[in-house]
């Protein structure tokens, strides 16, 4: 049993640089996540309120489409794709489906940035934590206290670094669904206005 145990000990104190490489990595990538998260945030906002107010507008939708798709206030986002590839192809109910599915795969392919980091970084923390705290308690039995301080801080910093990735990728991973789902809204919503339109 007792080898059985120092194995296990062995393998976990070998998964620490493992452990925290991953971190520091994961913070980098929550870093840019959260850079390219304000950019989209204001470019998003002033789209969706160009939209809205066309949407809301009584004239015909295809023309004020495809200047909305051509103006200054739409950036090349997946939207803009879609909406594009709509009033190309939107006549065909087949085809607006298929346009409406690949822009779901393509919004959860982006929501699944933000889950990772929710999701991945307080287990990463959770094991930066753990696994210094059996060298700690040795040192703690040895009477070395340096050695002691030294695990704890490791395991302590190693939990706010897990911590500080998960809440990025949790509030960004909210603010990206309301987005998708409003989009998806307002894409469903021209695609029965276009189907409309034309007949």
């Amino acid at each position: 049993m007792e080898t059985i145990s120092n194995a296990l000990f062995w393998i976990s104190n070998g998964l620490l640089v493992p452990v925290i490489v991953l971190l520091l990595l994961f913070l980098i990538r929550a870093l840019i996540l959260v850079c390219a998260f304000f950019g989209q945030f204001f470019r998003r906002r002033e789209q969706q309120r160009a939209l809205t107010a066309l949407l809301e507008d009584d004239t015909r939708l295809r023309p004020a489409l495809e200047q909305f798709c051509a103006s200054g206030k739409a950036p090349q986002s997946h939207l803009v794709r879609t909406l594009k590839q709509l009033l190309a192809r939107g006549d065909d109910a087949s085809w607006r489906e298929r346009l409406l599915a690949d822009y779901e795969v393509e919004a959860e392919r982006e929501l699944g940035q933000s889950r990772i980091l929710a999701k991945l970084g307080p287990m990463l923390g959770l094991m930066g934590t753990l696994i210094p705290m059996g060298p700690a308690l040795v040192g703690l039995a040895a009477g070395d206290l340096a050695s002691m301080a030294y695990n704890m801080q490791v395991a302590f910093a190693t939990t706010v670094v897990g911590m500080l990735i998960a809440a990025i990728g949790v509030v960004t991973l909210q603010v990206k669904q309301r987005w998708v789902a409003r989009e998806q809204n307002d894409l469903e919503f021209i695609a029965e206005k276009l189907n409309d339109e034309k007949e």
